[in-house]
């Protein structure tokens, strides 16, 4: 099932395979046919709060899909508290691999599930803002809306 969400960064189009989350993209072209089902329905209103300050942690189940270095990589994105940051290098470190940061710059680029899975809360090392597959301009949105 999908569905597309309007959202304050942007239109995002939400997947689900009926039990659990499996994506949340930035869309870049409208859909013409949309459907959504319960889980999606619980992730819009998950969504609703957290944009509206008043969800921290999400519990809408995800189910993302990658390799297992991708999916130690977005386990350990969950592990990053709401409103705070880390570096590339700290999120290998974290994940006992500290030679690949580039490797978890190239998983958090591919993360299926923005904003639950929270990639946008990894920054460079020298504290700038750097990638993300919304654009920055999403990205520094998302972590102001997490330190108000």
């Amino acid at each position: 099932m999908q569905k597309e969400y309007l959202s304050p960064v942007g239109i995002l189009t939400i997947t689900s395979d009926g039990e659990h989350i499996t994506e949340i993209k930035y869309l870049t072209t409208r859909m013409i046919q949309q459907c959504g089902d319960a889980v999606i329905r619980e992730c819009e209103k998950e969504l609703d709060a957290y944009f509206a300050g008043k969800l921290r942690d999400f519990s809408v189940p995800i189910k993302p899909k990658g390799t297992a270095f991708r999916m130690k990589v977005w386990e350990e994105l969950q592990r990053i508290p709401y409103g705070e940051v880390i570096s590339y290098k700290e999120l290998a470190k974290r994940i006992e691999n500290p030679a690949a940061v580039r490797a978890v710059g190239g998983a958090n680029h591919h993360n299926p599930i923005n904003i639950i899975i929270p990639c946008h809360r990894v920054i460079g090392a020298n504290g700038k803002l750097t990638g993300y597959g919304g654009g920055l301009d999403k990205k520094e949105f998302l972590l102001n809306l997490e330190r108000q």
